[in-house]
């Protein structure tokens, strides 16, 4: 990427998590300027600068000459979804999302793009075929499912509301849909034990809903791009 646009200014709100941790390292490599916002920033090979995803703060700076935003903001889903956690979820990511809008729509210059994280867990649970953008139906409406999985779609269809709800001339948006991201950094390997009972289930019929195999495909796939 850097042969073919040059070096790249990209600051990444939430960029202190799994995925964030990824894509900095990835980026950095590559020779790109990385600042990552986080709630609780500690040291690392880019620049990290304090934010709280609730108020406007000197890394407007950082975002008014960057080239690319990546929003990544949002409490971990690796819980237990009580109340207090769930309420943490949404708010984590509609507020963060919110503040990006209110921010980079007052910026000239501004960043060019704007990716905003989302999940593929907005789509309707299927066996029957694959969900895409062009023709994916949105789940929700499934009789008998899981207060879980429509708490998920909820934060979901919260999150990209949020993200489009505001009009950012200068900047193009694309939510990126997302779903199970794995990496090769020593936290996530020591849940590969609780993965295989956690991940690996079947229905009445023997339908596998989750692949241990795609676990690995995806952990290998991460490690591949660091």
């Amino acid at each position: 990427m850097a042969e073919v646009f040059g070096v790249m200014k990209i600051v990444i709100p939430g960029g202190s998590g799994q995925v964030g941790r990824v894509l900095a390292r990835h980026f950095h490599f590559q020779g790109h300027v990385v600042t990552v916002l986080s709630r609780q920033p500690r040291p690392a090979p880019w620049r990290v600068v304090s934010w709280d995803g609730l108020t406007p703060g000197a890394w407007i700076t950082d975002l008014a000459e960057s080239d690319v935003c990546i929003n990544l903001a949002g409490r971990s889903v690796n819980c237990r979804y009580t109340a207090a956690n769930r309420r943490i979820i949404y708010e984590s990511r509609i507020q963060g999302t919110r503040l990006l809008n209110q921010v980079i729509a007052s910026l000239n210059p501004a960043p060019r793009l704007w990716i905003n994280s989302s999940t593929a867990t907005i789509y309707r649970h299927a066996l029957d075929r694959a969900m895409n953008e062009a023709d994916g139906e949105l789940g929700g409406s499934e009789p008998g499912a899981p207060d879980t999985w429509n708490f998920s779609i909820d934060v979901a269809k919260g999150w990209e509301e949020a993200f489009f709800s505001t009009a950012t001339p200068l900047t193009r948006k694309v939510a990126i849909r997302s779903a199970l991201t794995l990496s090769p950094d020593e936290e996530e390997y020591s849940m590969c034990s609780r993965a295989w009972f956690s991940m690996v289930w079947a229905d009445d019929k023997g339908t596998e809903r989750s692949s241990f195999r795609g676990f690995m495909k995806l952990t290998s796939s991460a490690r591949s791009t660091c």
